[in-house]
């Protein structure tokens, strides 16, 4: 009998062309991802890769059976659909985990909406970062997560989950009041590597705001002094607040800002979008509601905030 997890691996080294981009997209090690492939070929009796240089490719008994693979998945999928549609209450437990700005400002109202309609849900909640969130709901441990999506950085997402934008929203710069590039034009991101100005605060390494924020500047050729990394947006604009430091936030996350911070679009412009993911093999009606309803109070919530002005001072919350 062939593992479902080890039939993923296998099909995302086919996709991804390597052990190390697979388990990147799958948000496992390389090592783990070799351990799982090493018990697919133990179990299949047959060896399905062959070294390709500095890479590997599939064996032609790997071939044969990754493309049964996608069959088999697509299979499950639908016999947990068909199973989950034999009980069309919406009820029982709700596992969700999601990125802090999204918890904070996009889950309360839809999680409220969705508890009046369905009182016998019982959600969990719990927030973190893509990089720590991905690995539970793969393995079953949570059954949705609100997910952020940098322009800088496209999340990767794995095969077998899937996903929809529920937000886009535009990413600002955060600086301090009187800072020498406050005024009404974007500010030009390859115009922040000046000798002696202000580091930058972001989340910690690994994470998507971390490496989105990398790679945005160095795509203009700016090499950031990332000194302050701290997982919450409020934390990183006290900083700013004080003077120690600027930062590049989403909307969402001005919402938190405390007086003496001024917020400015950019040059190229980013943005960042939130995005429910679940596993298609998975689904069940709580799930599809769940999603129903951070749709609508997405919607709500983007329509309510499109008027702010770039330069606004946000109010501490």
């Amino acid at each position: 009998m062939f593992g479902l997890e080890r039939l993923r691996a296998l099909a995302a080294v086919r996709t991804h062309g390597s052990i190390a981009r697979a388990a990147r997209v799958l948000h496992v090690t390389p090592s783990g991802l070799s351990q799982q492939l090493a018990k697919l070929e133990r179990e299949a009796g047959q060896r399905l890769l062959e070294p390709d240089g500095r890479t590997v490719r599939l064996t032609h008994a790997g071939r044969v059976l990754a493309g049964h693979t996608d069959r088999v998945l697509s299979q499950v999928s639908e016999a947990q659909a068909e199973l989950a549609a034999l009980d069309r209450q919406i009820l029982g437990p709700l596992r969700l985990g999601g990125v802090g700005s999204a918890v904070r400002n996009l889950l309360p109202d839809a999680l409220s909406a969705l508890l009046r309609e369905h009182p016998r849900l019982v959600p969990t909640v719990r927030d973190g970062e893509v990089v720590s969130l991905v690995p539970p709901l793969l393995r079953g441990e949570l059954d949705l997560v609100l997910a952020e999506s940098w322009s800088s950085r496209p999340v990767a997402l794995p095969a077998g989950v899937r996903s929809v934008e529920l937000l886009e929203e535009r990413v600002r710069l955060a600086l301090p009041e009187g800072h020498p590039l406050v005024g009404p034009a974007p500010v030009a991101l390859a115009a922040l590597d000046t000798p002696g100005g202000l580091p930058w605060a972001s989340c910690p390494a690994g994470t998507e705001p971390y490496e989105a924020i990398l790679q945005a500047l160095r795509a203009q050729g700016v090499e950031p002094d990332l000194r302050y990394t701290l997982a919450e947006i409020p934390s990183q604009l006290e900083l700013v607040a004080a003077g120690l430091a600027m930062a590049l936030v989403p909307d969402l996350g001005r919402r938190t800002a405390p007086e003496g911070v001024r917020f400015l679009p950019t040059d190229p412009p980013l943005h960042r979008s939130i995005r429910a993911v679940w596993r298609a093999d998975a689904e069940t009606p709580a799930i599809r509601a769940c999603v129903t309803a951070l749709t609508r109070h997405s919607a709500a919530h983007a329509a309510g905030h499109s008027d702010t002005p770039d330069t606004a001072t946000e109010p501490s919350t």
